[in-house]
């Protein structure tokens, strides 16, 4: 019994020394990280201002011009005459170019000649023929009343010798049969003179009338087509073709434009394309006119997107001020579309907020430590931030700590840098 006594108090004397020794572990270790954590950590800041701020879309775009004529050859044919060149203003209604209208002349006299024989064709339907054959029924309608009143008298004559025994049964049925004849051939010859013709003859004839007419009509548009003079006063900008060339139907011949009025195709990359709105300012500029700005402004947003070589993007169409005519058509420019701007917003550098719990926050320095603030923001750009709500003019907002230690609400700090 006493060695058992002795040796149970053995085994609990090693536990406690076991549990006494795990302590002092724990203690000398957390001495140690109390140690190493530093007391007070090093932060660069910045201090909120007062600017105008705005947000951008950087993108390229074409030039196009918003009134724009183009003609293309009606035909195949020879360029005559070319009146007038490049760079060259015109006004409203001035001969620009003339095609070889020969043949179009010729089909103009033909169809003219058409509609002539269609017309003597449906007006002899109208007035029932022609004249030989109106003055030729009513003849043989003459004569078939003549004839219908002589066998009207004969059977008349020949009803009444019956009565005297003097004429035959056989000769009043014949009697009747002739006038019977008469009757029948006085109505046809009617009928002829009152409806010389069937509906169906006269739709032919006044459709032969329409068609001649719409060939007359196609004939002169493209006479004068042939002859090419500018809608409107403006700028000839391009004439592919030179005199004497021949030339395909539908080839380009000329295009004038008014160059004081341009617009823009730009072409915005489809995750930015939410941001725009018709009103937008746009700022263009052209590589061959260093330090020249055009301004604009977006006339209508994307309805769909497009695949603009290996960008996927929306086309918006931004009209452009080019009073002195220096932005020519089909050129590539660079364009600055402004999506936002808030003047004498309050804003910070954008390095200097963070995501932290899915709220946007900001570090404020207050006194010697970091008090964790959070902040809405508004307009933001590539560097800057605006600050709607949270922090005042005078706040100093740690940017970036500089010691090991991260940056966490009520840790103590010294400003090493200040940055604006």
């Amino acid at each position: 019994m006493a060695n058992g006594i002795n040796g149970n108090g053995q085994s609990g004397g090693s536990r406690s020394w076991i549990y006494v020794a795990v302590i002092i572990a724990v203690v000398i270790l957390v001495s140690a990280f109390m140690s190493l954590r530093p007391r007070r950590i090093r932060v660069t800041v910045v201090r909120p201002v007062r600017q105008d701020i705005t947000r951008t879309i950087t993108t390229n775009g074409k030039v196009e011009p918003i009134q724009n004529f183009e003609a293309h050859a009606p035909l195949a044919s020879t360029v005559r005459k070319i009146h007038v060149h490049e760079g060259q203003k015109v006004k409203q209604g001035d001969l620009l170019v003339q095609l070889d209208d020969v043949e179009a002349r010729a089909q103009l006299a033909k169809a003219l000649a058409q509609l002539k024989g269609a017309e003597v064709g449906s007006s002899s339907l109208q007035q029932g023929g022609t004249t030989e054959q109106i003055l030729t029924r009513q003849a043989d309608l003459t004569k078939a009343q003549a004839e219908l009143e002589a066998s009207t008298r004969n059977l008349d004559a020949v009803q009444r010798l019956q009565q005297k025994g003097a004429a035959s049964q056989d000769e009043v049925i014949a009697a009747r049969q002739r006038v019977s004849k008469a009757q029948a051939d006085v109505s046809l010859l009617s009928q002829k003179i009152g409806n010389r013709y069937s509906t169906a003859e006269r739709s032919r004839s006044e459709a032969e009338v329409a068609d001649a007419r719409a060939a007359i009509s196609a004939a002169q548009q493209m006479v004068e087509d042939s002859n090419i003079r500018a809608p409107f006063s403006g700028t000839v900008y391009s004439v592919p073709v030179r005199q004497g060339a021949w030339v395909n139907a539908g080839d380009l011949l000329i295009q004038v434009a008014d160059l004081s009025s341009m617009q823009v195709r730009t072409y915005v990359d489809e995750p930015e394309i939410g941001q725009l709105a018709p009103g937008q300012g746009v700022s263009v500029s052209w590589d061959a006119v260093p330090g020249r700005v055009w301004t604009g402004k977006v006339k209508t947003v994307p309805t769909t997107v497009v695949q603009h070589g290996t960008r996927t993007v929306g086309e918006v169409l931004c009209s452009v001020d080019n009073t002195d005519g220096k932005l020519i058509p089909n050129i590539n420019v660079n364009a600055l579309i402004t999506t936002n701007s808030h003047p004498g917003a309050l804003v910070v550098a954008r390095e200097a907020l963070r995501e932290d719990a899915g709220k946007t926050v900001l570090f404020v320095v207050k006194g010697d430590h970091l008090v964790r603030t959070e902040v809405q923001t508004g307009v933001a750009n590539l560097t800057q931030v605006e600050i709607v709500k949270g922090i005042s003019e005078t706040d100093v907002i740690a940017s970036q700590s500089v010691s090991p230690t991260p940056m966490i609400d009520g840790i103590d700090v010294k400003i090493v840098e200040n940055q604006q």
